[in-house]
């Protein structure tokens, strides 16, 4: 087994270079190099059963390992008991969406804690994910719950974690970029920063969790109360730095999942991150 790479989205180049479907991507990736995809839905699932059949088709003749990005607008912490409602349904229609395509996770917000005591969101967040997994006992999709990027939302890793230790059927989703920009920068300087993050899963979820982690990483700007937008692998400013995450999972034999997030360059990057690693794999 080995770590993948892959965009979260279709880069501006795959529009330059005169694409115009994602079911296109796949093939387009593959001629990269590059062996993974997240299908983003962040706005609304608005994709067809054809399609996302199309896309999963393609997938699997190209080698390209798929995810699928939920709808931002998800919020497992509502105070408002309607809100989370409509999460569940979200939830289900992105795992219906996953299976047609034969993705292998969702990818879900937790949503943010508001005016709530942060334990008290939390425990509403767990209540719309047990009541999320009773309503798609049959899905073959894991549900992800990702790490987020501003301070008022939940989505600390210890969090993340705290979630996923509900069910088998939750995984954590780290969002390397976000965690630097809720920290304010420098947590992520050195290889063992990154391993830090390994350990921590593997040390209370299991090793299987750790080894296989799905992953987002993009440079992020940040102000006071976390991130503010994403930016690319030009950026000299913000953080964090992918070259120390590559070393430790080649170093470590690690094989998770990497998407990379960036402003229109996420292909570019993505492979920027996988030729780091192989070069760390072979050193």
């Amino acid at each position: 087994m080995k770590a993948l790479f892959g965009p979260g989205g279709n880069s501006e180049s795959f529009y330059a270079e005169g694409k115009k479907h994602t079911f296109q991507a796949p093939a387009w990736l593959r001629e990269k190099g590059l062996g993974a995809y997240e299908y983003q839905a962040g706005n609304g699932i608005t994709g067809s059963a054809d399609t996302f059949r199309k896309i999963g088709e393609e997938a699997k003749l190209n080698g390209i390992a798929l995810s699928f990005h939920a709808p931002y607008f998800i919020s497992l912490s509502g105070a408002v008991t309607e809100t989370r409602l409509k999460s569940i349904g979200y939830i289900k229609k992105s795992l219906e969406a996953a299976d047609l395509m034969e993705a292998g996770i969702i990818v879900v917000h937790a949503g943010s804690a508001g005016k709530l005591e942060r334990g008290e969101a939390m425990e509403l967040a767990k209540d719309t994910l047990y009541k999320a997994l009773e309503e798609t006992d049959g899905a073959s999709a894991y549900i992800g719950v990702e790490t987020m990027g501003k301070q008022n939302q939940l989505g600390t890793l210890e969090e993340v974690v705290e979630l996923c230790k509900l069910d088998k059927r939750l995984r954590p989703v780290v969002d390397f970029g976000h965690l630097n920009a809720r920290n304010l920068g420098g947590l992520y300087t050195c290889p063992d920063d990154y391993r830090a993050v390994f350990d921590y899963v593997g040390c209370r979820l299991g090793a299987e969790y750790a080894n296989s982690l799905h992953c987002h990483f993009s440079k992020i700007e940040y102000t006071k109360g976390g991130e503010k937008k994403h930016l690319t692998f030009l950026d000299n400013i913000f953080g964090p730095d992918f070259e120390p995450l590559c070393e430790a999972i080649a170093k470590d034999g690690l094989a998770p999942r990497i998407i990379c997030e960036s402003s229109g360059t996420m292909a570019e990057d993505a492979l920027a991150m996988q030729t780091a690693y192989e070069y760390y794999a072979g050193a």
